[in-house]
């Protein structure tokens, strides 16, 4: 709480222009019938819901900012060190580029061992990559969340049949983001950060 305070603290000064250099990351799950989709069934005396969860499941990395949606990416397996970094060589600098941040943009990520790991400080330095220090904890303060949420609705409602289908689909819905909602959730870092200090370091609503 107290690292989520001081973090608050130091960033609510920060310009527009500043925030709009951030490009934001994390990694998410979606199921082949996520969103907790229900199906219902006849059992006596009537009809109950049940929550089918037979079709599995892709992970994805991805980054946006407030120019717009990044590369989003599959992982294949479950994801270690060595993987992440490699995530990052093959679509973190193209991604900025894409995005035109520059090379001066600031790489937000959380503070999972994967990210924090040795050979990704390693590569993050020898990219000269500029790493946003993250408090613990706080997926409240990061706006990429809100775009998941997006994509999953987005992507259930075109019902895929398969997980091939599913990472397609993901992958053109995330395309389709438009920039406007990009630049509206990183506009709402402010409120976040003040969420927090209002909370005095505890969660907030975001």
């Amino acid at each position: 709480m107290n690292a989520r305070l001081e973090f608050a603290k130091w960033h609510v000064k920060n310009s527009q222009t500043m925030r709009n250099k951030i490009l934001w990351s994390d990694e998410t799950k979606i199921e082949l019938f996520g969103l907790n989709a229900k199906r219902h069934v006849w059992r006596k005396p009537g009809t109950i819901p049940t929550v089918k969860h037979g079709g599995g499941s892709i992970m994805l990395w991805g980054c946006f900012s407030a120019a717009g949606t990044g590369k989003l990416v599959r992982i294949e397996g479950k994801m270690n060190a060595a993987m992440y970094r490699d995530i990052l060589d093959e679509n973190l600098l193209q991604s900025a580029l894409d995005l035109r941040q520059g090379r001066r943009f600031i790489f937000q990520q959380d503070n999972d061992p994967k990210h924090t790991a040795k050979i990704t400080k390693e590569w993050l330095h020898n990219n000269s990559v500029t790493v946003l220090e993250w408090p613990s904890q706080s997926p409240d303060l990061n706006p990429i969340e809100h775009l998941w949420r997006d994509l999953k609705m987005a992507v259930h409602q075109r019902l895929p049949s398969n997980l091939t289908e599913l990472e397609r689909i993901c992958k053109e819905e995330w395309q389709r983001i438009p920039k406007s909602r990009c630049e509206k959730l990183v506009a709402s870092f402010p409120k976040r950060l003040m969420a927090v200090l209002d909370q005095k370091g505890a969660s907030t609503k975001y």
